[in-house]
């Protein structure tokens, strides 16, 4: 290979790379998402961690036995004197009414100088309980939530039996204090008044016999979907601290689970003031309100809200300040940073005087502490099979590549029949796949074999422009006779002489057995060697001796025409004309030009410059 050749197919060659890569480009780069398409950081974190966040229920039964109650006479005959005396000094109206509140509201004050309890006994059973927040942290089964979560100290299960089981009672003995004042008629204030007292006294006097209680998780059952499906699966309790201010955690055990859905656990410093936080949970506004559905309460709820400080108890437990809200039943709760790591869970928060609970402030127990303490149990937190593969379907569902999360989906419900969403997912991409909403890109090594079958293409292509190109020059400049099978060359004043190719006249003209047809023109039959002047299809053969006939029939020499040396073959060597002021080599003998069939690099450039200009105006599904 000459170097003009070598510098040419160089070129080439890096025109082909530089095509197949514009080609790859232009065909296998997918559509990106649209920035104004991005899913908010709840919506994804919701997405991921709400299959993990479960509905945890603590409940006692037993038999309760609360005794009669009867006045104390030394104690009301002095009571009654002295709202006699109230009423003289002018101190409280003289009114029936206003005498009894002023004696029922002595008795609330302090209910056993009043009353004391006597039989018979009045017995019921009951059930009470409350209901939290817990989370998976193993895909076996361990579960972590608020120590007060799963225990009550005897007064708050008094207070819990007194309000929820004894509320018959309560009622029964205010109307039978209220029928002992003949002829008074007791408006509402009244009534809660005597009630409150029985409340209390009831509550302080009961008794409660074969207290039993158990610990229970609310699951749905197998084939998806949060639903009143849902059962209640019994919980061990494995560990417990000190309820608030102390280290309130605890640690349960649900037997025989596998593929649990799991949330992972962060560090302290993942977070600090300012940054927002997000706690995951069961608000009992919701959870113990009858208007809602089962459905909506097993469904989690997330709020949000900023880190405001960290704090420490008087104990030394640390605890993290938050304005995001948080509810009865949120207590246990993860709480998460926006990376979707646990970074505490949620503990307690503000009351009102009234008992009600505020949205200003809630507590976290940062997630060191709960570190500690599955520690001492040799419990370590763990990501399941099934998560990972729900946060892939997930990741896919969000970016409309539903074709892609079908199947993950499908494998988390193989994984995990009981997942709680993974069947609405399945169902939503089913529908977006087929209203034509999918935007699932082509795998890699389609579009790998799309851009290398372009560059074949174009390789191919490129390769017939060049034999095409190639063939053409070669029969542009005749290197050798006519075929021997015509006769040899033509007869001329020099006996063997022949003709070089014409240029000009606007054709591009190449020999066909030593004659010069326009570009285009096929002859019916070429003349034999040394045949008649004229064929019978009317072209005439050129003129010997670089002679034309002109119009008036007479010949004329045509310019610039000379004979050529033969070679010593006999063969008839052809010069190409060399542009001006440049020397042409000397062809050997039995050997063509040197630039004889070159390609021409120019026009070669302009075509490979073509097709690229084409394949970047190509449409992007092309």
């Amino acid at each position: 290979m000459d170097g003009n050749l070598r510098k040419y197919f160089g070129r080439l060659t890096g025109g082909m790379a530089a095509i197949a890569a514009l080609a790859l480009l232009v065909t296998a780069a997918p559509a990106s998402a649209d920035p104004g398409d991005e899913i908010p950081v709840g919506t994804r974190l919701a997405a991921r961690t709400h299959p993990a966040v479960q509905l945890t229920s603590i409940t006692y039964s037993g038999e309760v036995v609360v005794p009669s109650s009867q006045a104390k006479e030394a104690a009301w005959d002095q009571l009654t004197n002295e709202a006699t005396q109230a009423v003289l000094a002018g101190k409280i109206p003289s009114d029936e009414r206003s005498i009894a509140k002023f004696l029922f509201q002595r008795v609330a004050s302090d209910v056993d100088r009043y009353l004391q309890p006597v039989g018979p006994e009045r017995t019921v059973k009951a059930q009470v309980g409350g209901m939290c927040t817990g989370w998976w942290v193993t895909p076996d089964g361990y579960m972590v939530t608020g120590a007060h979560c799963v225990q009550m100290s005897d007064q708050e299960l008094s207070q819990t039996f007194a309000q929820q089981a004894l509320e018959k009672f309560n009622k029964q003995d205010a109307k039978d204090m209220i029928n002992a004042l003949r002829n008074f008629e007791a408006d509402k204030e009244m009534i809660e008044l005597v009630q409150q007292i029985y409340v209390t006294f009831n509550s302080t006097h009961l008794e409660i016999r074969g207290l039993q209680k158990s610990l229970s998780v609310l699951q749905s059952l197998p084939g998806g979907g949060v639903d009143k499906t849902a059962k209640e699966v019994p919980a061990e309790l494995v560990s417990v601290g000190e309820s608030y201010p102390g280290k309130d955690f605890a640690l349960l055990k649900v037997n025989g689970q596998q593929n649990l859905p799991t949330v992972p656990l962060g560090e302290d410093a993942d977070v600090q003031t300012g940054d927002t936080l997000y706690i995951s949970g069961f608000p009992g506004l919701v959870t113990n309100t009858p208007w809602f559905s089962v459905e909506s309460k097993l469904d989690p709820a997330l709020t949000e809200g900023p880190y405001n400080a960290k704090r420490s108890t008087q104990e030394g437990v640390p605890y993290i300040q938050t304005q995001a809200p948080s509810y009865h039943g949120n207590s246990g709760g993860p709480v998460f940073s926006r990376a979707g790591k646990v970074v505490g869970m949620l503990i307690a928060g503000t009351v009102s005087e009234n008992g009600e609970a505020s949205e200003n402030e809630s507590f976290v127990l940062p997630v060191s502490i709960i570190k500690e303490k599955l520690n001492e149990k040799n419990v370590k937190s763990s990501a399941s099979l099934t998560t990972t593969k729900y946060n892939e379907a997930l990741d896919d569902f969000f970016q409309r590549h539903y074709k892609d999360a079908l199947p993950k989906f499908r494998e988390v419900q193989a994984l995990f029949p009981s997942h709680p969403y993974v069947a609405k997912y399945i169902t939503d991409s089913q529908q977006a796949i087929s209203s034509g909403k999918d935007e699932t890109p082509q795998p890699m090594w389609v579009w790998i074999a799309v851009g290398a079958g372009a560059l074949i293409l174009v390789g191919g292509g490129l390769l017939l422009l060049i034999l095409m190109r190639r063939r053409k020059k070669d029969s542009a400049s005749p290197g050798q006779s006519p075929s021997p099978a015509y006769g040899g060359p033509y007869p001329g004043p020099n006996s063997g002489g022949g003709y070089p190719v014409q240029v000009g006249g606007g054709y591009d003209r190449q020999p066909v057995n030593g004659q010069v047809l326009p570009q285009g023109w096929q002859p019916q039959s070429l003349p034999p060697a040394g045949g008649p002047a004229r064929t019978a299809g009317g072209y005439e053969a050129p003129r010997p001796g670089g002679y034309d006939r002109r119009p008036d029939g007479h010949d004329r020499q045509r310019p610039g025409a000379d004979y050529d040396p033969q070679r010593p073959d006999g063969a008839t060597q052809y010069v190409r004309p060399a542009p001006y002021g440049q020397q042409r080599p000397h062809a050997m003998p039995g050997q063509a030009p040197a630039d004889a069939g070159a390609p021409d690099v120019a026009d070669l450039e302009r075509e490979i410059a073509e097709l690229r200009r084409q394949l970047q105006h190509r449409p992007p599904e092309a």
